[in-house]
Parts: C-alpha cells; structure tokens; sequence
C-alpha cells in the first residue's frame, strides 16, 4: 500500500499491479500503433497520383484540340439558345418572363407519380423563388446562356463559362426538360475538368498566365513592373 497525504489527511490508494501497468503498455502502444497505420493510410491516399490518361488528357496541351471542338459545339449551343433569347419579347422583351413562367409551369405538372420528374424540393424552388420573379430570371437565363456561349467559342476564362453552362444545365434537367441538356452536361463537365488547356487554341492561351488563379496569381501580379513579360522564376512544385 502506498500513502498519499492531502490537506493534512492520510488517504491509502491500491498501488497498481504488474498486470495492470502492462495492460497500460500494450493500450498505449495500440493507440500509437493506431495512429502510425492511419498516418500511413493518410500519407498513400494524399501521395496518390492522377492516372497518367486522365493526366495527359486533361493537363497537357498537346490534347488542347480535343477540347478546343468540345468547347465550339458546346459555346454554339448556348450563343444560339441565348441569342434566339435576347430576341423573344417573351424572354427580354415587353413580355418578359411570359415564356420562363410556361416553362416553370410546365416543370410543375411533373411532380407528381412515384418516381417524378421534378422532386418537390426543385419544385418549391420554382413556385416561391422563381415564379415571383420570372421577368427577372428570364433577363438572367437569356444574358447567361449568351455570354457563356461566347466565352467558351473566344476561349476565355473557359473554365468558369463551362461551369456555368454545367450550372444552368443541371437546372434545365432538375425541371424535367432533356432533350440536348446531357450531352452538353457532360461537355461542360469534360471542359471544367480540362480547364487548364481548354483555352489554349483561344483567349486563355494569353490571359491565363497573365492573370492566373486564386491560389497562383498570374505574371502581371507577381512580377515587377517594367520587367520582362515571364522573366520570374517559376514556382517550384
């Protein structure tokens, strides 16, 4: 038995046993163990590479041409979808919103059933947000359709207008509307995946470097003024 004195009173407390202080051993060392394994599983999954198809096809200009007709066809559908737009009176004109509310309206007769084309989350989003607003949306959808079709034929800021292609598309398919709405999806989708060269044969062969990203400023941030277009060194990986 050993003693422990607290505030001027003697309180006995059990010493523990070997039994026990090897079962503290082995949970301590169980629980470092523990850790080392999931470092090491955390360490693999992080080191993992990108296949090298999907990284040659998508980071290496080299493939640029396959984005740069991805990116025509899908850029025309939309200058075409919102130019017919911007010149309907019932999209921009003095009956703006008239065709967006038989649109909206049309989406909300395919709630119903089993299994719906519209789920009734999409379908609350169209009745109390859109409809009270349709002139709105209609100026919103046909301005957007146009300026992310031109975008994405100039090659300019590509990455960003195919997002918002893939935005708008994701919209037209949770209102029930299909018909060319997967295909350009997926175009967009392969385009925002391919963000980095899928300007290269367009505007992006220029303004990309010059501005870069969020996280990597581009040379007209980072280098001095008066200094040689692409004289800094490059960051290191």
């Amino acid at each position: 038995m050993i003693y422990l004195r607290i505030v001027g009173r003697e309180h006995t407390q059990a010493a523990p046993t070997r039994k026990e202080l090897a079962c503290g051993a082995w949970d301590k060392e169980a629980s470092m163990s523990e850790n080392t394994v999931e470092s090491k599983r955390q360490r693999f999954i992080k080191g993992l590479a990108e296949p090298p198809v999907t990284r040659s096809l998508f980071g290496d200009i080299r493939w640029a041409w396959i984005w740069l007709i991805v990116r025509l066809y899908v850029g025309y559908e939309w200058l075409h979808a919102g130019y017919e737009k911007l010149n309907n009176a019932s999209w921009t004109g003095s009956k703006a919103g008239a065709a967006l509310t038989g649109f909206v309206n049309g989406a909300l007769t395919k709630t119903g059933g089993t299994h719906p084309d519209v789920t009734a989350w999409y379908a609350s989003f169209l009745r109390h947000v859109v409809l009270p607003h349709a002139a709105t949306f209609s100026y919103i959808v046909s301005i957007g359709e146009t300026l992310v079709g031109i975008a994405l034929i100039l090659g300019i800021f590509t990455g960003i207008a195919a997002f918002f292609g893939l935005y708008m598309n994701m919209n037209y398919l949770l209102a029930g509307s299909v018909s060319s709405n997967p295909i350009l999806f997926v175009g967009a989708l392969l385009v925002v995946l391919a963000w980095r060269t899928a300007g290269w044969w367009g505007l992006d062969r220029w303004m990309l470097p010059a501005l870069g990203t969020p996280w990597r400023p581009g040379f007209i941030f980072t280098e001095p003024a008066g200094a040689p277009v692409g004289s800094q060194q490059p960051h290191q990986a």
